[in-house]
């Protein structure tokens, strides 16, 4: 099936186009310099004349969710939304020139860095799912690489609360790291199938393909995939360096029964410091928000679907005065005007000074007059 072509760039206010960044299923990414401050921003904004109600759902819960977590070091940073001049919804975030879409394919990554994703990742899960919320779409491609070398996690768009709903869900679903019980249409998403996305995720970024994919071609559709991952069979690892205590960590995450894995993806990165230890690396920190604070579930609603944001925005008076000029800025010297300020005379002032010089010229004129007179 063809990829969809990307749309044109939108027009924003302090913001200048410079290319594209990608496409994904539903929406488009560019790259825009921002006037002030100045920076380069990623602009993740709907094609024009989407009117779906689940897409503008999903692009509300992602521009809210990111909002609320990307405080967190290992999310990616949201600094603005709203609706561009033709009508479509944006939301300018932090550019990240990296990501883990193929590089983990191109080269063996270390181990210690794995485990390092591994762990900051499973505490954004963490801080997401405090927050009431689930990712749905964990996968190498999905972690971005800031300008400081960092991974974050990236595109909540088909997040969804982790509170029942009475409606339907929609699935959504990338199958190579999809828990089994989300394949069979089970659930969109859980706690737990959260958990096993980041085992297949530091799977993958081990072994360079995904845990279920084969060598062969032709072995890997869609179907074929799905078959597999239903059995969940723990697949072997071909790489020599990566010690048993890895793999049965792994093994744990990415349990048929969503019983016997992790209860939490805290407790996965739990696993993945206990390994760094015994293998002799620095354990990484757990990023992982305090219990004070604010829930998530009560700033973001994810079933918002309305189109929110003005096109353009503007502050109403009703003043018909004239503004006033605005006096030139001049250099000045601290130490001479702090000493020494220049004297400043006031509007009110000038007819005061007008009537004190008359009074003087009319007292000069008499006494003048006088002495005149006496002289005559």
């Amino acid at each position: 099936m063809p990829k969809r072509l990307p749309s044109e760039p939108p027009v924003l206010p302090g913001l200048t186009y410079v290319r594209p960044l990608g496409s994904g299923g539903f929406a488009d990414v560019f790259l825009y310099a921002q006037d002030m401050p100045r920076r380069q921003v990623a602009v993740k904004v709907l094609p024009a004349g989407i009117h779906d109600a689940e897409l503008l759902r999903m692009f509300n819960a992602e521009a809210d969710i990111l909002a609320h977590l990307s405080a967190h070091p290992s999310i990616v940073t949201v600094y603005q939304a709203g609706i561009s001049a033709d009508g479509r919804p944006y939301i300018v975030m932090e550019f990240c020139p990296g990501s883990l879409a193929q590089r983990y394919r191109l080269e063996r990554l270390p181990l210690d860095e794995v485990l390092t994703i591994g762990v900051k990742m499973a505490s954004a899960v963490e801080t997401a799912h405090r927050a009431g919320l689930v990712h749905r779409d964990i996968k190498p491609s999905n972690i971005l690489i800031t300008t400081f070398g960092s991974p974050v996690l990236a595109d909540f768009g088909i997040s969804s609360s982790l509170a029942p709903t009475g409606g339907g869900e929609v699935l959504a679903m990338s199958v190579p790291w999809s828990a089994p019980e989300v394949i069979a249409e089970q659930t969109a998403g859980t706690v737990a199938s959260e958990v096993w996305g980041l085992g297949a995720t530091v799977y993958s970024l081990l072994a360079g393909h995904s845990p279920f994919e084969r060598p062969e071609a032709g072995q890997n559709s869609r179907d074929q995939l799905r078959r597999r991952i239903q059995r969940a069979s723990f697949p072997t690892m071909r790489r020599p360096d990566v010690p048993a205590q890895v793999l049965e960590v792994l093994q744990v995450a990415m349990a048929r029964d969503p019983q016997d894995r992790y209860p939490s993806a805290l407790a996965f990165a739990q696993a993945l410091r206990d390994v760094q230890h015994a293998v002799g690396f620095p354990p990484s920190p757990l990023e992982v928000a305090v219990d004070e604070w604010v829930p998530g579930d009560s700033t973001v609603d994810v079933r918002d679907a309305a189109a929110r944001g003005p096109v353009i925005s503007s502050v109403a008076h009703d003043a018909r005065r004239r503004a006033p000029a605005v006096a030139p800025l001049t250099a000045r010297d601290e130490d001479t005007d702090i000493s020494a300020p220049s004297v400043h005379t006031s509007r009110r002032a000038w007819p005061w000074i007008v009537t004190s010089a008359v009074v003087v010229v009319a007292v000069a004129l008499v006494v003048w007059a006088v002495a005149s007179g006496g002289a005559a």
